[in-house]
C-alpha cells in the first residue's frame, strides 16, 4: 500500500465496534495494516469480533467499554497502558438511536442518547489525547457525525442533538490539539444499510423517500465508509483538521 495510507504500526481504538459500521471501520483499518483495539459494550458480541478479525490474521485485542461510564473509560485506558498498547487512531463510533416525539421525550432516554454520542466521544478522546501529547507522539481522531449534524428530521431530537454537538466538538479537538500533531475530523454517513436501520429498510415508505431523496438513488454500503476512515487515519490527512466529511450519495447537496 501506498506510504500515504499505509497504518503499519499504529494502534486504532474503535468505539463501538463488535458489529455494524464500527466492526467494518476496524476491518478497514486492519486491512490497511494497523493493529486493533475493538471495544463494545457486549463482552460476547466483542469476543465474537475479536476472533473474526483474528481469524483472517489481523492483530486484535477487545475491551469492554460503556461509553457514558467515565470511570469505565478511564480504567479501560489504564488498562491499555498497562498492557503497553499505544492508541494513535481513536473511532468514536459508539452510538444508539431513540425515536420519539419531543413533546414525549423523557429526560433520562434524552440523556442516554446525548451520554453516548457527545459525552462519551469526549471522554475516550480525551484520555488518548492526554497520552498521546505525553508521547509527543501526534494521533488522529475520526468522529462520527451525521446528516443529522447539518438538517432536522422529527422523532430523533437527541440524536440530532448530540450530533451536532460532535461536529462542534470535532473543530474545538482541532483547535485545541493541532499544536501537537493530532488531526480530528469526522464523517458524516448518509444512510447506511445497517443493522440500527434495519426497521426503516424495511418501511417501504421510508425506503422510498431515502431512495428519491438523494442523487444516488440508493442507500449507502458500509464498506463505501472504509476509504474516507483509511484516508483519515493515514498520513494523506495529515494538514487535514477541524472537517467533515460527508459520505452521504450527495444528501447534502440538493434540497
Amino acid at each position: 500500500m501506498h506510504k500515504l495510507f499505509d497504518l503499519t504500526g499504529k494502534t486504532a481504538l474503535i468505539t463501538g465496534s463488535a458489529r455494524g459500521l464500527g466492526f467494518s471501520y476496524a476491518e478497514g483499518l486492519a486491512s490497511a495494516g494497523a493493529n486493533i483495539v475493538l471495544s463494545d459494550i457486549n463482552q460476547q458480541n466483542l469476543d465474537e469480533a475479536v476472533n473474526k478479525l483474528k481469524n483472517k490474521g489481523y492483530q486484535v485485542t477487545g475491551i469492554v467499554i460503556d461509553v457514558s461510564k467515565e470511570k469505565q473509560i478511564i480504567d479501560a485506558f489504564d488498562q491499555l497502558d498497562n498492557q503497553n498498547i499505544h492508541i494513535d487512531i481513536v473511532i468514536n463510533n459508539a452510538g444508539i438511536q431513540h425515536r420519539q416525539a419531543l413533546v414525549e421525550l423523557e429526560l433520562k432516554d434524552w440523556q442516554r442518547v446525548v451520554d453516548i454520542h457527545l459525552t462519551g466521544t469526549f471522554l475516550v478522546s480525551r484520555e488518548a489525547a492526554k497520552r498521546m501529547i505525553a508521547r509527543n507522539s501526534g494521533g488522529k481522531f475520526i468522529n462520527i457525525c451525521s446528516l443529522t449534524s447539518e438538517q432536522a428530521r422529527p422523532t430523533v431530537a437527541p440524536y440530532t442533538a448530540a450530533k451536532g454537538g460532535i461536529k462542534m466538538l470535532t473543530k474545538s479537538m482541532a483547535a485545541e490539539w493541532g499544536q501537537f500533531n493530532i488531526q480530528a475530523n469526522a464523517i458524516g454517513p448518509g444512510y447506511i444499510l445497517t443493522d440500527m436501520n434495519e426497521a426503516l429498510i424495511k418501511d417501504q415508505t421510508f425506503d422510498t423517500w431515502v431512495k428519491n431523496s438523494n442523487p444516488a438513488k440508493r442507500w449507502g454500503k458500509t464498506e463505501e465508509l472504509i476509504g474516507t476512515a483509511i484516508f483519515l487515519s493515514a498520513p494523506s490527512s495529515n494538514y487535514i483538521n477541524g472537517q467533515v466529511i460527508y459520505v452521504d450519495g450527495g444528501w447534502l447537496a440538493v434540497l
